[in-house]
């Protein structure tokens, strides 16, 4: 994820099923890692988007 952020990628989400864990990278900013969230949002980078994660977790 961090070669994507280096080249231009704004917001990335690794959405990890197994342990219900999704890392989310900005640029210029610290891993944020949530444990089991129920969604995630686009946040400027999507504005209005929703993911809903409950089917997948």
């Amino acid at each position: 994820m961090r070669e994507y952020i280096n080249n231009g990628l704004r917001l990335g989400w690794l959405i990890n099923p197994k342990d219900k864990q999704i890392e989310i990278y900005r640029q210029n900013q610290e891993l944020e890692i949530l444990e089991h969230p129920q969604t995630l949002f686009g946040e400027d980078v999507l504005p209005g988007f929703i993911l809903d994660l409950t089917p997948i977790f």
